[in-house]
């Protein structure tokens, strides 16, 4: 008689289907090969990265975000875009690894280098990256694209100092605090910064400031973000990162995994109905202005589709099974890292 040992499978995460739910085209700039290659020589001639380090990077295609991300930029703009999206991550990556007194210096390099870009003398390679793609972007970005920049990127390093405070301590926050931090540790602030420099968008304050433009941006970091937890949650639990809202939602509501995963997947198509709906509620303030506001909000929609598309093709989530997971919508759970 022969006895067959029967492998125990692994539990699996199933995905919600939101590309198929979000109605915004996906569009691709024509530069991305050229600029995307370039990109990346200049992060890695700029910081010093180890083999395996250079090889995630490979992986990140982060100037496929890009292209999906900003398709109109012209050329130069559209590698200032690629800089900052590749250092972006670079930058999330090395925050990962701080405690919160080494993420203030860090954002009082970079500020510092941001808010002087001629006479400060950084002193990191982050900061001369920094001061890099700056000097460029701020050679063309009007001077209100350039100052929600800069604010809206010391947000993100209040932000990640209280992630590192959290992570330090294992406190897990409540959802609403979760929320209103996770906003600004995205990132996705400062890259709405960068829709209008690639479109040269030249928007007042009072329109920017406007309820209607706030709420749009708003639910399109939240679809951006919160997808992205539900994508990285696989890896991020292996390595025992709580710092995702799958964790805060099993926390608060006292849910298993998987109707963890459908909470947040069903709070991420409320993002694109509340996008839509704000949309269809906005203002005119005249031709001049409703029709550059028209592009600022398409970059929104451009931001919400592409990185759902992206999160497939990176091997940043999945490795080089992406595709394949985007067509099965599930991933077996991998096991906790020792």
């Amino acid at each position: 008689m022969t006895v067959v040992a029967h492998r125990r499978r692994s539990p699996r995460i199933y995905f919600p289907d939101l590309i198929s739910r979000c109605p915004y085209p996906l569009r691709y700039n024509p530069h991305c090969e050229r600029a995307s290659a370039e990109s990346k020589a200049w992060l890695m001639s700029g910081c010093k990265l180890s083999k395996k380090k250079r090889a995630a990077f490979h992986g990140l295609k982060g100037g496929l975000l890009t292209a999906m991300c900003y398709p109109l930029a012209d050329y130069e703009q559209f590698r200032v875009c690629c800089d900052w999206i590749n250092y972006l991550f670079h930058l999330d990556n090395i925050c990962d690894e701080m405690d919160d007194h080494a993420t203030v210096s860090t954002a009082s390099e970079i500020i510092g280098a941001l808010r002087d870009p001629h006479g400060f003398r950084p002193s990191s390679a982050v900061g001369r990256l920094t001061k890099s793609f700056w000097r460029r972007l701020s050679s063309k970005a009007s001077a209100g694209a350039q100052r929600r920049f800069i604010e809206t990127f010391e947000l993100f390093f209040h932000a990640v100092a209280q992630q590192a405070r959290d992570r330090e301590s294992g406190n897990i926050p409540d959802l609403e605090s979760y929320i209103a931090m996770r906003r600004d540790t995205s990132g996705c602030k400062p890259c709405w910064a960068l829709i209008e420099y690639a479109n040269d968008l030249d928007l007042p304050d009072w329109v920017m400031e406007h309820p209607c433009v706030r709420g749009l941006e708003e639910a399109a970091n939240d679809l951006v973000t919160w997808s992205n937890d539900i994508f990285s949650y696989n890896v991020e639990q292996a390595n025992g990162d709580t710092h995702n809202m799958i964790v805060v939602v099993q926390t608060q509501e006292k849910l298993d995994l998987q109707a963890a995963v459908d909470y947040v997947g069903e709070l991420c198509v409320g993002c694109i109905d509340r996008f839509e709906a704000l949309r269809h509620a906005l203002p005119s303030w005249g031709p001049e202005i409703d029709e550059q506001l028209q592009v600022y909000v398409d970059g929104l929609g451009d931001w919400m589709i592409g990185n759902l598309v992206w999160s497939f093709e990176t091997e940043r989530y999945f490795g080089r099974a992406g595709r394949k997971v985007r067509s099965e919508l599930s991933v077996a759970l991998l096991p906790r890292r020792k």
